[in-house]
């Protein structure tokens, strides 16, 4: 029988729901602590309540210690899988950075919930037990973290939040759950091509994120700027462009040598330096700016953050986010 290892850190999965008001706040004790167990006869679980955080306040120091406190438990407790519970809000950043950040072949799940322990139709304890399912399973291993939510399997680079309040809102767009939950088994359908891992020490890095719309000019950019950032990450339109009032605040955060990475605001797609005018993809690329393949903003600032733990070099930095 496997061990798995479940650790919580908060989020809506340990919330309970206040009758009254209809309000949804932290409660002293797990609601769902002990009960995976109940439902789970094929592997050994045991507990590990490292935070007890909605996840706005997580933080990347946070995500850091989650990220130790994983490889310390593989280390030394014998663990065959992780499943870690999370509230939903930052989970995909949470569950990125862990990616980033692992260095096991074991299977490592992330799973939350949108509805508190006592709501009606609460999701909580189904998606820990499917998690758990996942962690247990072999063909879990190699894939990186997971994200389990609502009987689908989701990769951690992919997955994001697509929905306020639907249950189903957990979506890895354009590329799709990498595996589906049944009664009887885990089937996977994709299998993971590439696995990059940073082993850092520490997360010190200020990266900036900030949504280009139109009609926007420098000032937002160059306040950003003055504050002593170590990076930022520009969400451009479409397939990858700006107002061009924003070009000259660029600059100068780049003739700074502080690196500029660009995604898209769109879900679906990936940016590209096709066009050739004033703040188009061309122009942003010839200045330097570093294209990010597929990420989205919150990701690509993650991934950043990691990044410049290793180096600040723009001609390093680059290969990173092709």
């Amino acid at each position: 029988m496997k061990k798995i290892l479940i650790i919580h850190t908060g989020g809506t999965i340990s919330m309970q729901e206040d009758k009254r008001s209809g309000t949804v706040s932290t409660s002293s004790e797990h609601p769902l602590s002990n009960s995976a167990s109940l439902f789970n006869h094929d592997a050994h679980i045991e507990e590990d309540f490292l935070f007890n955080l909605p996840s706005p306040h997580i933080t990347p120091a946070h995500m850091l210690e989650l990220g130790r406190r994983i490889h310390d438990k593989l280390a030394a407790g014998n663990f065959d899988g992780i499943v870690v519970t999370h509230g939903t809000d930052t989970l995909e950043e949470t569950a990125y950075f862990l990616d980033l950040f692992l260095q096991t072949r074991k299977p490592v799940v992330v799973t939350g919930a949108m509805r508190s322990s006592n709501e009606i139709g609460s999701d909580g304890l189904y998606n820990l037990i499917s998690s758990i399912r996942v962690a247990n399973s072999d063909e879990a291993q190699d894939k990186g973290v997971l994200v389990v939510m609502n009987d689908e399997i989701h990769t951690a680079k992919n997955v994001t939040k697509t929905s306020t309040s639907n249950v189903a809102t957990f979506q890895s767009p354009q590329y799709g759950p990498i595996g589906i939950i049944t009664k009887q088994e885990i089937l996977f359908h994709q299998k993971l091509i590439s696995y990059e891992s940073y082993p850092i020490q520490q997360l010190t890095k200020n990266v900036a994120l900030v949504k280009a719309y139109a009609g926007m000019d420098g000032s937002l950019i160059s306040a950003i700027h003055s504050t002593g950032i170590s990076g930022m990450v520009i969400e451009a339109l479409g397939q990858g462009n700006v107002p061009k009032g924003i070009i000259p605040a660029l600059q100068e955060i780049l003739d700074d040598d502080i690196p500029i990475i660009l995604v898209s605001r769109c879900y679906q797609g990936i940016v590209q330096a096709t066009y050739v005018y004033d703040g188009g993809g061309r122009q942003l690329r010839d200045m330097g700016i570093i294209f990010a393949n597929g990420l989205t903003g919150p990701k690509a600032r993650i991934k950043l953050m990691v990044a410049l733990e290793l180096t600040n070099n723009l001609t390093e930095l680059a290969p990173m986010f092709e």
